[in-house]
């Protein structure tokens, strides 16, 4: 039961998907945005195409609070329009600080800061969803 995650922010999308037993998570890409939806979602859909998961999880931007915000509903508008092209399981998962434990952890890895930029939203998309496998562990 493989589950595609997204990091979904304004320029980019970090995605990752699980092993097939949903054990572990592995970075696919960071996809660089167009300024068009219909083709981001068009991309999206290819990698769903190739690696057929079963749910589609997206990391929700929340406020300390545990509101949604308005990067928050950003995310949720584009998992609305991926809802039109896809009828699988989309799911959100809190994503709060992934994106600093992500940096925390290039940062311990010695990657340079120009590194960083292009792996930083694929490697918070493995957090979060290594984070979602963790405290889903029956799926």
């Amino acid at each position: 039961m493989r589950t595609l995650c997204l990091d979904v922010g304004d320029r980019r999308i970090g995605v990752a998907v699980s092993d097939a037993l949903g054990i572990t998570a592995q970075g696919v890409e960071t996809y660089w945005r167009t300024e068009s939806t219909k083709k981001d979602v068009a991309h999206i859909l290819g990698l769903v195409a190739q690696y057929a998961p079963c749910r589609l999880l997206l990391g929700l931007p929340m406020n300390m609070n545990g509101t949604v915000g308005e990067q928050g509903e950003k995310v949720q508008k584009f998992a609305d329009a991926i809802r039109k092209e896809w009828d699988g399981e989309i799911v959100f998962f809190d994503e709060r600080l992934t994106t600093l434990t992500a940096r925390r952890v290039l940062l311990d890895a010695d990657v340079s800061r120009g590194k960083q930029k292009k792996v930083i939203d694929k490697l918070a998309a493995v957090v979060i969803l290594q984070g979602y496998m963790e405290s889903h562990p029956n799926g």
